[in-house]
């Protein structure tokens, strides 16, 4: 493939993921890297080949923003790594979308976009299809192992009367950000204070629990959240924290929705410190019944990556406009 029918991709955000992304995509040879964009002052002007390890990268650089970077280069596609709120992501990609370049993001509340803000996501919709460009939230979770996966299972359903999903992940393996943002170290009631001010969980288990209900054209009565500290039973050190008995070392949530009075979708997740048996499963209640066990789970650092970068060829493939995961060609490798 020469250099003019490849994808021009550029990198939004150069945190842990965003610099997996990049290099992920660096090794596609359907991709062309052509810069990124960070607001860190230490990264603005830095070569993206010193910052990711990868020589082939020599000469693209890094910008302060979208108009730094089209002022020597113009992408095909923009992988949007660096928040989770809707209304953030929204404030970031609306100016990318304005000069017709497409987005793939890993922002969780991009995921399901109408559930967070139905206006704001059709005003994005409508700038989307007014300059030509698509925006996409993906990932793994959410964006494949709670939500994309079980819709795609009941494809093969007669009738489905409940989706339930389970996923066990052994924190300790994951890097320090997120081994701090589920309560690493902390008592368990300044999690639950936090969790329940917003600023300590993960992010996007609603979304799922949206997007399932959107795929099954199901009018649900609410979405509810709950959250609580996984408690140390023993000391725990990993390479980013030190945790004691008796502090938290991870989080159990779990989204449930009703419909008609009765639980049609509950999504439990438990992420912490050495967490046994880590795995995801899913089940569909229905004609026939479904059951799937993943044993070890997906990788959520690896699998996100993967999931931003395999979605930029259908992403540019798919109609203008904001999209969900379910509007656009099943998830492949590309």
């Amino acid at each position: 493939m020469t250099t003019q029918n490849k994808i021009k991709v550029a990198q939004f955000g150069l945190g842990p993921i965003g610099l997996e992304a990049l290099k992920l995509a660096a090794s596609k040879p359907w991709a062309d890297i052509v810069g990124g964009v960070d607001i860190a002052p230490e990264k603005i002007g830095r070569d993206l080949a010193e910052l990711t390890g990868l020589p082939a990268l020599a000469g693209r650089k890094v910008y302060p923003d979208i108009e730094a970077l089209l002022a020597a280069a113009r992408p095909d596609v923009v992988l949007h790594t660096s928040v989770s709120k809707f209304a953030a992501a929204a404030a970031q990609i609306e100016p990318i979308v304005q000069h017709g370049i497409s987005v793939v993001s890993s922002s969780e509340e991009l995921l399901c976009p109408a559930f967070r803000d139905a206006h704001l996501a059709a005003r994005l919709d409508s700038l989307c299809q007014r300059h030509n460009a698509r925006v996409l939230g993906t990932g793994v979770n959410p964006g494949f192992v709670m939500d994309v996966l079980p819709v795609v299972m009941t494809g093969v359903s007669r009738s489905v009367s409940r989706v339930s999903a389970q996923r066990v992940v052994n924190a300790t393996t994951r890097r320090g950000p997120l081994q701090r943002k589920i309560g690493s170290g902390w008592t368990p009631a300044e999690f639950e204070r936090r969790f329940a001010e917003g600023s300590a969980g993960h992010a996007g288990l609603k979304d799922s629990v949206a997007l399932i209900a959107h795929c099954l054209g199901w009018k649900l009565d609410n979405i509810t959240e709950t959250g609580r500290a996984m408690v140390a039973d023993h000391d725990i050190t990993t390479p980013h924290v030190q945790v004691k008995k008796g502090q938290c070392c991870g989080l159990h949530q779990v989204g449930v929705a009703t419909m008609n009075g009765r639980s049609v979708i509950e999504l439990d997740l438990k992420m912490y410190l050495d967490a046994p048996d880590p795995h995801d499963a899913i089940q569909i209640e229905g004609e026939p019944p479904l059951r799937v066990r993943i044993e070890g789970g997906v990788a959520g650092d690896h699998a996100t990556v993967a999931a931003v970068v395999n979605a930029v060829p259908r992403v540019l493939a798919a109609r203008p406009g904001l999209r969900v995961m379910t509007d656009i060609a099943a998830p492949c490798l590309a």
